[in-house]
């Protein structure tokens, strides 16, 4: 089963502590990598849900946010001395500086100090948040297992395509070797010369060696077969199939630098159209 590395979720949560919010969004990328944006209060607590995030992804980019809107009831106090002695600088600025518009009381209390909370404990705040972003995890990853069986299922249809293409050549290749050792015959009668035979023949097995192709039609089967495996493997199998889109891709130019006719040059371009329609796909696959 095939997992994207591409999602979103978001979950909310209403504790006694105040509204814990997660957002979690993750794009392709190489390995593991995760970014925290999270309240000062569980900063000792960042590498445990770190942690969290590793048990349930396997690759990609993660942008993890949780913010912490306390409670109605917890909004804090006024440092009155702090907003006094402010009010005092506000006042020597205007008889420097007259005519200076009057100061926003939002602004005020933006000021850093002004409203003081007390401190909560980290290990509650840790198990609301931690709660919250289990859940987050949850449903990313349900999303990137719908995406990745839309992946699966496009894979497999290429797979599907692969195999007949290389069907057809395989089943033309006595004609075309035919039609090769009719049109080498055809030269040397125009030549006007008598050939020797054996040595004739010795020729034209080489050129047919040259031709054949059931080597590469054969590996390219077991690529196939390979790749079905992985689409039904429950670990992480992108570098796999990447890889595998390398060894058809090689196998799809050697077909093409073999072509000895029109219908098996096109039968290889073919190929290598969806072979890349499939490694685009699997760039995303975690």
């Amino acid at each position: 089963m095939l997992n994207s590395m591409t999602g979103f979720a978001r979950q909310v949560s209403e504790t006694d502590i105040g509204t814990i919010t997660c957002e979690i969004r993750t794009v392709n990328h190489r390995y593991l990598d995760v970014q925290f944006r999270i309240p000062d209060e569980l900063r000792a607590k960042e590498i445990e849900l770190r942690q969290r995030v590793g048990e349930t992804l396997g690759r990609g980019k993660v942008e993890c946010f949780l913010h912490l809107r306390r409670a109605s009831a917890d909004q804090g106090s006024l440092n009155t001395e702090l907003l006094q002695t402010l009010a005092g600088r506000i006042d020597e600025i205007s008889e420097i500086i007259p005519n200076l518009p009057t100061p926003n009381p939002l602004d005020l209390l933006r000021w850093p100090g002004i409203v003081e909370q007390a401190e909560l404990e980290t290990e509650p705040v840790f198990a609301a948040a931690a709660e919250v972003l289990t859940s987050t995890l949850s449903a990313l990853a349900k999303m990137r297992a719908s995406e990745g069986q839309r992946i699966a299922t496009l894979i497999a249809t290429r797979c599907k395509d692969i195999l007949q293409i290389a069907a057809g050549v395989r089943e033309r290749m006595p004609e075309v070797l035919a039609a090769v050792r009719a049109k080498q015959q055809e030269r040397i009668n125009k030549l006007d010369v008598d050939a020797d035979p054996a040595r004739l023949e010795t020729e034209l097995a080489l050129i047919a060696q040259k031709l054949d192709v059931d080597e590469e039609l054969d590996r390219l089967q077991s690529h196939i077969s390979e790749i079905h495996n992985i689409l039904d493997s429950n670990e992480p199998v992108g570098r796999r199939l990447d890889f595998l889109m390398q060894e058809l891709n090689r196998e799809a130019n050697t077909l093409g630098s073999k072509s000895a006719d029109t219908s098996t040059t096109k039968a290889a371009v073919d190929l290598k159209v969806l072979i890349e329609q499939m490694r685009e796909q699997i760039q995303n696959v975690e």
